[in-house]
């Protein structure tokens, strides 16, 4: 714990840095390079998915040729980089796109140079954001002895309060980081991330003593296509009559093989096998039998000969793909709170008393509320379960991800609910084409953040700990990476949505897509939203059927 302490507070550090700019993006984009509406929502899940998705990226780098401490290093000095251009940008105004010009406040959008500036420094930050995510995680878990109840139970409890300290960098992320770029400037809170980041990585190699570090084993990825590739092979082989296939079928009709004691039944061949490998080695299971030929047939090459071992550890991690798959509609969803949820705030009351809220620091709901149910689930949630249902892990990974997306399914419908009665209040007041405050507060949109938020706990702690503990050892840092590149997904299919919704809903002739304007009170929000309502239903059910179908390697649940 004391090794894993320095991990949990490099998080807190690492998550402000990028959760300060990436929560006001979307703002940033559109009043100051004077973007649209939808394309800065665009360009922001585009920055948002890619940065998630490359943690493939750090993850696979940390399995196969790197220590995860290096490529933390490694990849936190790049978002560093990223963050200097950023702010540099932001501080000069030659290096910004000129004011808007007249009383219309016609604006130029930000192009050439200029823009290669900007998207160079959102993309240094991605990469640095990727790396980070793809190895800091898997670190913070290898800290612990899984062989005992106790350091499973430290793990899990680790995972519970990574999610904790990633909504405490966030907290201070869209409270104090976003106050200061909207009343002192860019240049602030660019400025803060960057210390922040720095920060971090003298939190982190202070740790340096207290950690252990896993060995890096080769590329994973070279395993699951030798495997694959070695298990069509083989199969072609055989289904062509391979001269293996020919012997088997004249020594008897239904397949039996012959020992020296004579005749023995499939059974009996699969308990003399598991007999003779013992426990010390893994044994060739039923699942994706198709696969088995990688390590039963003999290669046609070297290269392709595979172990057992080798043939199990891919198997798991197909099965752990649909898993995978089914969360992603879940973070398409989440993509909303930094675009259209920011914009809409932007368009009501945001004052408390005297105070002016920030749109960007809608957040803060569902982080708080993450702050207080993430201790309430590790040390009154958890142990109550494990004394009811008498397992060691009392919820089980897939059904915390179950309750993550049912949750999101409510989020969007409160979502659509909500923005029914944002648009009435603009229509009865007369502001529907104005960009006018509207008289309504901001804290509706509060609900789909309480929501969203909770769904994003129980979903992410769940995924990360189902993917470190399921994956092989050899794969553990790719794997916990998926559950970033979910999240990459969710962005990039957040795009494609809205890109989709506005094609199909903006050809017939004269009608206006449903996601288009200079005005976000001509959007058809409403109907976006229950869209998202029903494809997430939708993907519950799909998930449903692969949760329920899922066995999981250990038997400690």
């Amino acid at each position: 714990m004391v090794a894993a302490s320095f991990v949990l507070v490099v998080e807190i550090l690492e998550n402000l840095a990028f959760l300060a700019n990436a929560s006001n993006l979307v703002m940033y984009m559109r009043e100051y390079m004077h973007l649209s509406p939808s394309r800065s929502a665009n360009d922001v899940t585009n920055f948002m998915g890619t940065a998630f998705l490359l943690a493939l990226l750090g993850g696979f780098l940390s399995d196969a040729f790197f220590f995860s401490f290096f490529i933390f290093l490694s990849s936190a000095a790049i978002q560093f980089l990223g963050l200097i251009l950023l702010t540099v940008q932001a501080r000069t105004p030659s290096l910004m796109p000129p004011a808007c010009k007249g009383s219309a406040g016609q604006c130029e959008p930000v192009g050439g140079s200029k823009a290669a500036m900007l998207f160079v420094g959102l993309y240094l930050v991605a990469l640095g954001v990727g790396g980070i995510k793809g190895s800091l995680p898997s670190h913070g878990a290898e800290q612990f002895d899984e062989t005992t109840p106790k350091g499973r139970r430290q793990r899990s409890t680790f995972f519970n309060y990574f999610v904790f300290c990633l909504a405490s960098g966030a907290l201070v992320a869209v409270t104090f980081v976003v106050w200061l770029e909207d009343n002192k400037g860019w240049e602030w809170g660019f400025g803060v991330s960057t210390i922040s980041i720095f920060v971090s990585i003298l939190a982190f190699l202070a740790g340096s003593r207290f950690y252990r570090n896993k060995i890096p084993s080769g590329s994973p990825l070279t395993t699951i296509l030798k495997v694959l590739c070695a298990a069509a092979v083989n199969t072609c082989g055989t289904s062509k009559g391979s001269s293996n296939a020919i012997v088997n079928l004249a020594v008897s009709p239904s397949n039996h093989c012959v020992s020296k004691g004579g005749e023995q039944s499939d059974g009996e061949v699969e308990k003399t096998r598991i007999h003779d490998q013992e426990a010390s080695s893994p044994v060739l299971t039923n699942s994706l039998g198709c696969l088995n030929r990688a390590a039963e047939e003999k290669p046609i090459h070297r290269s392709l000969e595979c172990t057992v071992e080798q043939v199990e550890d891919v198997k798991i991690v197909l099965k752990v793909l649909p898993i995978f798959a089914c969360t992603i509609m879940l973070n398409c969803c989440l993509a909303q709170l930094s675009t259209f949820s920011v914009q809409q705030a932007a368009t009501m009351n945001t004052k408390l008393g005297k105070l002016k809220v920030p749109p960007a620091s809608l957040p803060v709901f569902p982080v708080v509320f993450i702050m207080i149910l993430a201790p309430v689930y590790d040390h009154i949630i958890i142990p109550f379960a494990r004394k009811v249902t008498k397992s060691e892990m009392g919820i089980t990974h897939l059904q915390r991800i179950g309750i993550g997306l049912v949750l999101s399914i409510l989020a969007m419908a409160v979502a659509a609910v909500v923005e029914i009665k944002r648009k009435r209040v603009a229509t009865e007041t007369g502001l529907l084409d104005s960009q006018e405050t509207l008289p309504i507060t901001f804290l509706w949109i509060a609900f789909q953040y309480l929501f969203l938020g909770s769904a994003d706990l129980f979903t992410l702690a769940g995924l990360l700990e189902f993917f470190f503990t399921e994956a092989p050892s050899s794969m553990r840092s790719l794997a916990t990476s998926l559950s970033w590149a979910s999240l990459a997904m969710g962005y990039y299919l957040s795009s494609v949505i809205v890109s989709i919704v506005n094609g199909s809903t903006g050809s017939g002739l004269g009608q206006r897509p449903w996601l288009e304007g200079e005005s976000l009170n001509l959007y058809k929000l409403d109907r976006f939203y229950w869209l998202m309502c029903v494809l997430s239903a939708v993907n519950f059910l799909h998930y449903l059927f692969w949760a329920m179908r899922y066995k999981y390697r250990s038997i400690r649940i």
